[in-house]
């Protein structure tokens, strides 16, 4: 059987999940009909449907994916003022780990001259193995296509007035489609060598690989 993926596009437990319970029942289906599941979300709510998360794991791979970019609560409050504190989502990300579900972070976007640093790096990763988390998944960096520039450049002059964030921007990316991080190979460089020595995965083949291997069918060939 396959696994079915959720939170590519919108997150599935926004808040009228709360009352709509329509990731639940879906979850329920995908149990039901023997599939796995892989979800990525930047809530906390995934922690009550850990029974089904839970159920689904006794027969088919579960992937649990928790967004977190910055450590800072305070900056997270800026940045993402309606999800949960960075707090709330390591201790979300400790529920689902002390549960025996695969469970860990997309470090993603990281937004340039705002969370690219590496004391905020270091301290994702140190987070991240105090709570069990099996693997990192990074993306140094952001997009911004036409269309969103014009806002988060506004945005950014609202949140942090004076600190002529907008301008380093255009300075550095102008029209550009992809904001890799101003220091991507040295964070990279300086995250590897870190989630190596707590032990946490952060190559993607790596990570497919860990959560899906205990549910890999093997038949034994005719001819052997």
């Amino acid at each position: 059987m396959g696994v079915v993926g959720t939170g590519a596009m919108s997150d599935p437990y926004n808040p009228f999940e709360r009352d709509m319970e329509l990731t639940r029942h879906a979850l329920e289906l995908v149990d039901a009909f023997g599939f796995g599941a892989a979800i990525a979300t930047k809530g906390t709510m995934i922690t009550r449907d850990i029974d089904i998360l839970t159920s689904i794991m006794e027969h088919s791979p579960v992937l649990c994916k928790i967004t977190i970019t910055t450590a800072d609560d305070e900056l997270a409050a800026k940045v993402e003022p309606h999800a949960p504190s960075s707090t709330e989502r390591f201790q979300a990300l400790e529920r689902l780990s002390a549960n025996g579900l695969f469970a860990g972070i997309l470090l993603m976007p990281v937004l340039p001259f705002l969370e690219d640093t590496k004391e905020n790096v270091l301290a994702i990763v140190k987070r991240a193995h105090e709570t069990g988390a099996r693997f990192i998944y990074p993306a140094f960096g952001m997009t911004l296509r036409d269309n969103q520039r014009e806002w988060y450049l506004n945005r950014l002059e609202e949140i942090f007035p004076g600190e002529g964030l907008s301008e380093r921007y255009m300075a550095r990316y102008r029209n550009s489609y992809e904001c890799r991080s101003r220091d991507a190979a040295g964070l990279w460089k300086l995250f590897a060598a870190e989630c190596t020595r707590y032990g946490i995965l952060y190559q993607m083949k790596d990570i497919i690989h860990a959560y899906k291997k205990n549910y890999q069918v093997t038949q034994l060939s005719l001819f052997e």
